[in-house]
């Protein structure tokens, strides 16, 4: 018989010892699907078994592939969440609209169905959105429509169209944004901080050290040569540990993270934002590119 209990950390003292805690695989076996077979390109992971499991969905960056995503999406299952990602609206030109759209169908396909051969399912009330670049930005469109969010997580999240800093004042779901201290293509203050100070409900941004765009994006991708950004095993290791953190504290209670979702952590400090949101909602490059047809 499956457990319907979801996985909690061990004992952990302090931010140094819980980033080295969580940013290591949990216990749980983990089980792979091709979201393709229901109907939408992508990717699931799962623990092996569970019921009442915690779920989040992942939308990837301008130009990338899920594929950069498994490591972070396979390390989530590994403590319980079933982790998804679509792979769609991958060209030059995507539609913000149509790919947060796939987000959330995705998730309520994680909701609807029973998975892994009927031992896994997925509590309704326990589900989150998270997403990288522009699908950040999607990720926050997405959980402006949508009901009974538990959280929302950003990594170098950028402007889009529909505009994601419009749509976070319907965003009432706890925000985490993180950014990359050395990212050209997503600064801190024009991006992560308006959509927080933009937010319906708490909402916080954490700066890594030495991080840049494509940092939190696992293997290597010929985009990198565009961007002229790489991977960054650091960068990974602390996003890791910090998005396991803000999901167990804010979709299944677990208050022994503590250290990771409001203290002072190492490498990855609190941003203090302030002032007002910049109404013109000013787009760089990335954000530009994005379909022309989105009002």
């Amino acid at each position: 018989m499956a457990r319907s209990s979801v996985t909690r950390p061990p004992s952990m003292k302090g931010a140094k010892d819980a980033i080295g805690v969580l940013s290591r695989p949990g216990p749980n076996a983990v089980r792979y699907g091709d979201l393709g077979l229901a109907g939408t390109p992508g990717i699931v992971y799962t623990p092996a078994e569970g019921y009442g499991l915690p779920a989040v969905v992942l939308g990837h960056g301008w130009l990338q592939p899920t594929r950069r995503y498994h490591e972070l999406l396979r390390h989530l299952a590994t403590w319980g969440f079933v982790a998804a990602a679509p792979d769609t609206q991958r060209g030059p030109l995507p539609s913000i609209a149509r790919f947060s759209s796939d987000m959330n169908t995705v998730l309520d396909m994680c909701c609807g169905v029973r998975l892994g051969n009927g031992l896994i399912s997925v509590d309704a009330r326990r589900t989150a959105l998270l997403g990288h670049g522009t699908g950040g930005g999607a990720a926050l469109v997405a959980a402006a429509v949508r009901d009974r969010l538990g959280a929302v997580v950003t990594m170098a999240p950028v402007e889009t169209r529909p505009s994601a800093i419009a749509a976070a004042p319907d965003v009432t779901a706890p925000t985490l944004h993180l950014t990359g201290a050395l990212d050209p293509l997503a600064p801190s203050a024009r991006y992560a901080e308006q959509m927080a100070l933009a937010a319906g409900g708490d909402a916080w941004v954490r700066s890594i050290e030495k991080a840049g765009h494509l940092g939190f994006c696992d293997g290597r991708h010929w985009s990198g040569v565009l961007l002229q950004q790489g991977s960054q095993h650091k960068t990974r290791k602390i996003t890791r540990a910090l998005v396991t953190a803000f999901l167990m504290e804010h979709l299944i209670n677990e208050k022994s993270v503590s250290a990771l979702t409001s203290g002072d952590v190492p490498g990855a400090p609190l941003v203090d934002f302030d002032g007002e949101v910049d109404e013109q909602h000013e787009q760089l490059p990335l954000g530009l590119l994005t379909a022309a047809d989105e009002k």
